[in-house]
């Protein structure tokens, strides 16, 4: 009897304690709980998703307060808004008090966004006792609280993914701050010489003001033209007094529009991606060192190495993913343990994260449904032609031929009769296609949850026969022309042309790496949404009703300046941008999404300087620099390596393990060769792939395993996956102090090993 036979039953405590592990690697998360049955319990209630979704739910409620309040979309009562405010603190306060009693006491209080926490929730309850005080005497002041918001965002555990990024986007700052002093230097000295050049000429601008007098205002313009906003507009006065000044604003745009700005992105991408390697390089090893802490409280002795049984393997994977199937567990078993010796050695345990961060499917070999009821006539000859056509390229691109030839008949006039009987064809030939690959492939594989582009086919051209049935009925019936039945056919005919996408294989690899990387754009999303909503909130108490906006045969008076007296003869009244103004929440984000568009922002600053004071104009430039050159410049870093990532990075080890074991049983695994419950679970059908003749001519009952697609679960398994390449497989970790030390500068730490980071 081995020393593994001998050792007495897993206690179910030290199983949740592995798990709760296993599960912090799988997600990386970096949470020190502790050890205790009762924590370990409280902690697995902390992750549940209710809880995190509960938590979500309360923020966003938090934040979109600003609707209803002054300046408010849909005003309430200041008494219902703050007793909303409460609640939402209150659930906050809660959520701190329930992370409180699963973390240390030490740590929890050196972790600094709880403390940013615990100070919002403290400060907005003061400025909400303040402020109504002053409401209730009748005395005007500012909800000056409310750009905290975005604070419990930020700071939730939940939100690791957007404190990584201000963790970058802090460390990278540094670097930043150098190029762009350096480039505001360039700015001031153009300036100079722009003021010398142009100020006693006594040239004006289009508006008849004085041009380039005001060294202040030609640093705003010259700022300006770095955007290409005001451009040339900025230029003409100087060029039409002589061309040879074009050449002074050429050089300007080369070295400052052309040169600095490819030098930003380059300092942002460099630097950021050094910092976020730096972060992610943590987080693989933080979760190497989870894995062997659930690797030691699960070891058994087995000769003269420490071993997981495979029971208790298959026990620990039932609680970490409990919706994974028999066949998908007995898969990953088959991957750790490949001489079913019984039990798990503690290097393949470790990879346990990953594998079950890769999305495996299985499909049972199953007939079509017809060759069931009738098989004589689904396998005669003219029926195997059929399918044979069906499968064929030739098919495909014939449809392609007949799409294209659809858009250039969608461009032509709708009125024209043949344009309008000719959409009759080609719905018929689109269902015609719908109807023979639905009688080719088994229908339960052509309508799987996971092959998208099938059931888009299928749902716009039912959508569009229904519509077009709909609208010729009302047209032959009563004359009734609805527009918005037309437009929905339209809309729903030109959608169809989106299947080109998925017919040609290069369109086909290029929107699947686009689909993959958008769970990570959330986080920028986040992060957009936190920067937009703090510059939105002090925008309104910057400008709210500076700006009015009125209808177009409005008689109000100054309905022509907006409102406002100093918007007279102005740019912004001219081009009646009355409405981009701060008055309420929706309009602000408006604002802002204007501004980071950047073209014609001077003039949104300009309009809004002329109805406060010139240095409203530091605000509009804060919001250039924070988004427009920071953070967009991050983003554009950001998708360019997990575009790379994505579009061109061979398969990561584990995912290589698992294609290869699937080829090791084979595409079918005949069931009777298996033990009882072995692999026999059906899951679902492979993406995009029915399996063409391959499948159909296969007769054996049985299974065909997969790797889904290269889509990541969480936004931190695509971001370990664009840099483990950089991190030796034989590098262990070090500990878990040297982990969180760890700085860019560290090529490797010392000395590291597996039992030290145990």
């Amino acid at each position: 009897m081995s020393a593994a036979a001998r050792d007495p039953p897993l206690a179910q405590e030290d199983l949740l304690l592995a798990a709760a592990y296993v599960y912090d690697a799988q997600y990386n998360r970096n949470i020190p709980f502790e050890t205790s049955p009762q924590a370990v319990r409280l902690y697995y209630l902390y992750n549940h998703w209710t809880m995190q979704a509960a938590t979500y739910f309360f923020i966003f409620v938090d934040l979109f307060l600003a609707v209803f309040e002054d300046p408010a979309v849909y005003p309430l009562p200041f008494l219902a808004t703050s007793l909303v405010e409460v609640l939402c603190l209150l659930v906050f306060f809660g959520r701190l008090v329930h992370f409180a009693k699963v973390t240390p006491r030490n740590v929890f209080w050196k972790d600094t966004k709880n403390i940013c926490i615990m100070i919002a929730i403290l400060v907005t309850l003061i400025d909400l006792i303040i402020y109504g005080a002053l409401k209730i005497s009748n005395i005007n002041s500012i909800r000056w609280s409310r750009v905290l918001r975005p604070i419990f965002l930020i700071n939730f555990a939940e939100s690791r993914q957007i404190r990584r990024v201000f963790r970058s986007i802090r460390n990278t700052l540094p670097e930043i701050t150098y190029v762009f002093l350096l480039f505001m230097f360039s700015v001031l000295m153009f300036s100079l010489m722009a003021l010398k050049l142009f100020g006693d000429r006594n040239l004006r601008t289009v508006e008849g003001s004085p041009y380039f007098t005001n060294y202040l205002e030609i640093v705003f313009d010259l700022y300006v033209l770095v955007t290409t906003a005001n451009s040339p507009d900025v230029m003409m006065p100087a060029f039409d007094f002589s061309w040879w000044y074009s050449l002074f604003f050429i050089t300007y745009v080369v070295i400052n529009t052309y040169l600095f700005m490819s030098v930003f992105l380059a300092v942002v991408y460099n630097n950021y991606r050094k910092h976020l390697k730096n972060e992610i390089r943590k987080l693989a090893y933080m979760k190497r060192h989870k894995m062997i802490e659930a690797f030691n409280i699960l070891k058994v002795k087995e000769g003269t190495e420490f071993v997981v049984q495979e029971a208790q393997w298959k026990q620990l994977v039932k609680l970490v993913a409990p919706d994974i199937s028999t066949s998908h567990r007995e898969l990953l078993l088959r991957v750790s343990n490949e001489e079913q010796k019984g039990y798990v050695d503690k290097k393949s345990f470790v990879r346990l994260a990953d594998l079950l961060n890769i999305q495996v499917i299985a499909m049972r070999i199953q007939t079509h449904p017809l060759e069931h009821w009738m098989p004589h006539v689904y396998n005669s000859a003219v029926s195997l032609f059929i399918r044979s056509m069906v499968q064929h390229k030739g098919f495909v691109w014939t449809y392609d031929v007949i799409i294209l030839i659809n858009a250039v008949f969608i461009a032509l006039d709708e009125e024209n009769p043949l344009i309008s009987y000719a959409e009759w064809v080609f719905l018929s030939l689109y269902i015609l296609e719908i109807l023979l690959k639905v009688y080719t492939y088994e229908p339960r594989a052509f309508f799987a949850k996971t092959q998208f582009w099938n059931w888009f086919d299928t749902s716009i051209i039912i959508a569009a026969l229904i519509a077009t049935i709909l609208n010729a009925s009302l047209k032959s019936a009563s004359q009734y022309n609805s527009q918005q039945v037309l437009d929905i056919v339209f809309i729903l005919r030109v959608l169809r042309l989106i299947r080109i996408v998925d017919s040609i294989q290069r369109f086909r690899v290029i929107m699947n790496t686009l689909i993959n990387i958008v769970p990570t754009m959330l986080t920028f999303g986040g992060l957009a949404l936190v920067v937009y909503y703090m510059f939105a909130i002090i925008g309104m108490e910057l400008f709210q009703g500076k700006i009015q906006f009125f209808p177009r045969n409005s008689t109000a008076h100054h309905a022509l300046e907006c409102g406002n007296p100093a918007l007279k003869d102005s740019l912004f009244a001219r081009a009646k941008y009355c409405k981009n103004n701060f008055n309420d929440i929706t309009s602000s984000f408006v604002v802002l999404m204007e501004l980071t568009v950047v073209n014609q922002w001077h003039v949104l600053a300009n309009g809004f300087a002329l109805v406060t004071h010139q240095a409203a104009k530091l605000y509009f430039i804060a919001f250039h620099i924070v988004v427009v050159i920071m953070i967009v410049n991050i983003l554009i870093a950001f998708i360019l390596e997990a575009f790379f990532v994505e579009y061109s990075l061979e398969k990561s080890e584990v995912e290589t393990a698992i294609e290869r074991k699937i080829q090791e049983l084979g595409v079918g695994i005949q069931e009777e060769e298996l033990r009882d419950g072995k692999l026999i679970d059906n899951m679902e059908t492979s993406e995009n792939d029915l399996g063409g003749e391959e499948i159909t001519k296969k007769k054996s009952k049985g299974l065909m395993f997969k790797i889904a697609s290269k889509r990541y679960r969480t936004v931190d398994a695509l971001l370990q996956r664009m840099f483990e390449a950089e991190i030796l497989p034989e590098d262990d970790g070090p500990s878990v102090e040297e982990i969180l030390n760890l700085s860019p500068a560290d090529v490797y730490p010392k000395n590291p090993t597996f039992d030290s980071a145990a």
